[in-house]
């Protein structure tokens, strides 16, 4: 006889991950917005004031980190759209079964470890 069905702590698991990655952009878009205050407050020159690439590269590297966040939340709701389809823990690279352990780690993985590696190194 099969056990409960994951689906339920799954779903839960990516709604969790997914309240974290939002509470994380909002965070950043306060941290960028900080310092884009603090920039208009003085006059910077980037390109004569010692300070002007240190805030240049503050404000990109948090708007690197909210791209990041932002595509990691668009990665949770496809994940959450394949459970509802049916379709979640299979690998879209070969159509087999995505280890449990791996979506322990990734829950919003699209692929098995073979097929991710097989990627990589077609990429490089």
């Amino acid at each position: 006889m099969p056990g409960p069905s994951p689906f339920p702590a799954v779903r839960a698991r990516l709604a969790a991950d997914r309240a974290d990655t939002l509470a994380r952009v909002a965070s950043l878009r306060r941290d960028f917005d900080g310092i884009v205050a603090a920039n208009a407050l003085v006059a910077v020159d980037d390109e004569h004031d010692p300070e002007g690439g240190t805030t240049a590269f503050e404000r990109a590297h948090v708007a690197s980190l909210i791209a990041q966040a932002r595509e990691h939340l668009d990665e949770l709701d496809r994940a959450l759209e394949r459970l509802e389809a049916g379709r979640y823990g299979c690998c879209e690279g070969c159509g087999g079964t995505i280890p449990p352990e791996r979506l322990e780690i990734r829950p919003a993985a699209t692929t098995c470890v073979p097929c991710a590696d097989s990627h990589t190194t077609d990429n490089l």
